[in-house]
């Protein structure tokens, strides 16, 4: 017990101190010193296994956020994937819209109209408008459903 307290107090065994536990213990100041090693010893492999097991929980939870982050990294490049794919298709339905030939009467307009062309610069514009909002709204509706819909949040 006085060898123990000792100890905790000094790590290192001074020559007057071993003389001192030595006396007051009755043994050798050669036993004092052994068991000071061999404390020493026994310490240092304990304060390894705690760094160690502190390091291996550190590894563990690093390990676990790389999985995680590689996760949403996946899960991110396929809502990005989507994306992409989206507006493609809304810059293809875009120029089919803007090459399109209008329904029969928007032509007949067209036909009826050639001598009034503001009327129908009005029209075509205002039908124009009516299917550029269409097209945008069906691309919002997607869009949303990809970034959350389908397979979760962007930001979740």
């Amino acid at each position: 017990m006085l060898l123990e307290r000792s100890f905790t107090t000094h790590k290192k065994l001074e020559p007057e101190l071993k003389l001192k536990l030595a006396n007051q213990l009755g043994v050798p100041p050669r036993q004092v010193a052994i068991w000071y090693q061999n404390k020493r010893a026994r310490w240092r492999t304990q304060s390894l296994e705690v760094e160690y097991s502190t390091v291996q929980v550190k590894l563990e939870n690093a390990l676990a956020d790389k999985r995680r982050l590689e996760r949403d990294v996946k899960q991110l490049r396929e809502e990005l994937r989507k994306a992409h794919e989206m507006f493609g298709n809304l810059k293809k339905n875009q120029n089919n819209i803007n090459g399109a030939v209008f329904d029969s009467n928007c032509s007949s307009d067209f036909s009826d109209q050639r001598g009034s062309s503001g009327l129908h610069d009005h029209q075509h514009n205002h039908h124009q408008e009516d299917i550029d909002d269409e097209v945008l709204q069906q691309f919002d509706h997607e869009l949303y459903a990809c970034l959350i819909g389908a397979g979760g949040s962007a930001w979740g």
